[in-house]
């Protein structure tokens, strides 16, 4: 049953079918953990809304359209809690515009991503991407990690496509001035200036 399409289990589920769910939920809940943790930044809660966002689509699972994607669906609905979850909180998080990356600043950027180790970049960028404000590092998470496309994106967020586009570009600048902190002591070193 595992191999069966996400609309064949929601069609099983909705006929009462509780195990079709089950396998719905194993089969996405890394994808929605990793979009919530990205935004929440705090395991327990990121656990506790993916929970809430399985449950609340098992109540709603007859509103399901077949037009978007099941994922996308899952993915709004936790953005959602998450975005409610922060208001919650009153985390209020500052974003610092970075508009002018020299070229220079580029090169170095791309040479020092080629002397780091492959696992190094990937806790490195992981890292940077979480000092990122909470709906830019969703956002960039749902495009380069979960490879959704700025529309799905724009239906998971309720944000225009235009606000995803101009969100995503601020928050490559962002992410490149964090990881600038990072490769430049790598560069320097490596050029026998340090």
């Amino acid at each position: 049953m595992s191999k069966l399409s996400d609309l064949i289990l929601i069609k099983r589920t909705l006929d009462g079918n509780t195990n079709a769910f089950g396998i719905l939920v194993n089969r996405h809940q890394d994808y929605i953990y990793n979009v919530v943790i990205k935004m929440l930044r705090n395991r327990e809660e990121a656990e506790e809304i993916a929970q809430d966002t399985f449950i609340k689509a098992y109540e709603v699972l007859a509103s399901f359209k077949a037009e978007a994607k099941f994922p996308t669906w899952l993915f709004k609905i936790a953005y959602r809690k998450s975005l409610d979850r922060i208001k919650k909180n009153k985390r209020s998080t500052t974003l610092e515009l970075v508009e002018n990356l020299t070229e220079d600043a580029s090169m170095d950027f791309e040479n020092g991503l080629a002397i780091m180790l492959m696992e190094e970049r990937k806790e490195i960028i992981k890292n940077c991407i979480q000092k990122l404000p909470e709906i830019e590092a969703a956002i960039i998470t749902l495009y380069y990690y979960e490879e959704q496309s700025v529309k799905e994106i724009a239906e998971i967020t309720n944000l225009s496509q235009d606000n995803i586009k101009v969100k995503l570009h601020r928050s490559r600048k962002l992410l490149y001035s964090s990881l600038e902190n990072h490769i430049q002591p790598k560069i320097l070193s490596e050029n026998g200036k340090a």
